[in-house]
């Protein structure tokens, strides 16, 4: 946890140009980022932080502060820290690049906000809960592009060696024609956070973010996204429906807000490839988390480590990925980021993002609903799960009844 050029338009940071950052969701995953972005540039310089909560952002300034403190990169006056829920519009105009690592519900509109002010972005995964989220951040990343703006998506995989080499292959038709195969994010779950005396339900809500879709999004989406993406990526089609089935076995009381803890979902694409996709936040159960394929000429593994094989159909090993000398993910994302900015190249991983956003979301629906789920049906959804105007008094979109429990979808009884 560890007098710059206006960048934009057709400028762009070279030589020793200062680079201004700011981190907008200053919990473990926005210092990771901007730790890794000071790695990646010694020319970067972190100078606004905006977080919902204080003491989030004064930890992530102490952490950052133990390894930076005594260098030019680190450079966060007590002005430039803001709280609320609107800090991030004063941390984002203070920046060149900006790092989006808030829970995902708000990212639409922080990634409206940052490409309106033409600003780089880092922002991670998902990039949205609802299908009006993604529409919107389809929309500002094509803004993005046009103005010649960079855009880094946290599906780090896209830049991890094994992934990248398992597809080149793919290319190469090694592989043949991928026709099906399965996708896990199997484990025991997540963080919990009790709530405490005297909080507000917002301010509950808000700490134990990952357990109410409108900021989360359920955990198909925050993580098994990962493994999703992958089977998008190298199909290299998007899924034209899906159907499934979930729902809370194991995880049911109120602390768990609204999320299932297992899903199990069909994603079928335009070329008729058939992908089965698991995912489970149940303690004591087998873990998983990786990738298989087949293909009409081998098979396929992948996973989040460094493992990238392919064997042939009669088993015999076409490809074993050593990652002996390869360069962490999240490290790789944010060094290929700041060198497209100081060379004036443009990278856009909008549309990736926000695809697979849509897919997970598109997979959530199939579970929650018990129906199929076709993929205009999903992109098209009107449901908003996030406004835009919330603070601090604002009731939450989601209440608990006089019981204390949540409203959990109910597959059959949901439209």
């Amino acid at each position: 946890m560890l007098s710059s050029l206006p960048i934009g338009a057709s400028a762009f940071a070279a030589g020793n140009d200062t680079l201004k950052i700011a981190v907008v969701g200053c919990g473990g995953r926005g210092t990771g980022a901007v730790n890794q972005a000071l790695t990646a540039d010694s020319g970067v310089q972190l100078v606004a932080m905006a977080d919902a909560f204080r003491d989030r952002l004064d930890e992530s300034h102490s952490n950052l502060s133990q390894r930076y403190g005594d260098t030019d990169q680190m450079n966060v006056p007590e002005e430039n820290k803001f709280t609320g829920f609107d800090g991030f519009r004063h941390a984002i105009d203070l920046a060149d690049v900006v790092i989006l690592a808030t829970p995902p519900g708000f990212r639409p509109q922080h990634f409206e906000y940052a490409v309106a002010q033409n600003k780089h972005v880092f922002m991670e995964k998902p990039v949205a809960t609802d299908a009006p989220g993604v529409r919107r951040v389809l929309a500002a990343g094509r803004r993005a592009q046009a103005n010649n703006l960079n855009v880094v998506v946290g599906l780090q995989r896209h830049y991890q060696n094994n992934y990248r080499e398992v597809l080149n292959r793919i290319d190469q038709n090694q592989v043949g024609k991928i026709q099906s195969g399965q996708v896990y994010w199997n484990s025991g779950g997540v963080w919990v956070r009790e709530r405490e005396p005297d909080q507000t339900e917002m301010e509950y809500q808000m700490r134990n973010w990952y357990y109410f879709n409108w900021l989360c999004g359920d955990h198909i989406l925050e993580q098994h996204i990962h493994n999703i993406d992958v089977a998008n990526w190298f199909i290299g089609e998007y899924p034209e429906s899906a159907q499934g089935m979930g729902g809370r076995q194991v995880r049911t009381g109120d602390d768990h807000g609204q999320i299932f803890d297992h899903h199990f979902v069909e994603f079928t694409y335009p070329g008729g490839a058939v992908i089965s996709s698991q995912c489970r936040h149940q303690p004591n159960t087998m873990g998983r988390v990786d990738e298989v394929f087949q293909g009409t000429k081998g098979t396929i593994h992948t996973d989040g480590s460094d493992r990238g094989i392919i064997t042939s159909l009669h088993g015999n090993v076409i490809y074993d990925h050593d990652g002996s000398d390869d360069i962490n993910p999240y490290q790789q994302e944010h060094n290929e980021l700041f060198a497209s900015i100081r060379s004036g190249g443009v990278i856009s991983d909008t549309d990736v993002g926000a695809k697979s956003t849509m897919s997970a979301i598109m997979g959530r629906m199939a579970t929650y609903t018990g129906q199929v789920i076709e993929w205009e049906e999903a992109m098209n959804s009107e449901e908003v799960l996030v406004p835009d105007d919330l603070t601090w008094d604002s009731t939450p979109p989601v209440m608990p009844d006089e019981n204390g429990n949540y409203p959990v979808p109910m597959p059959g009884q949901m439209g």
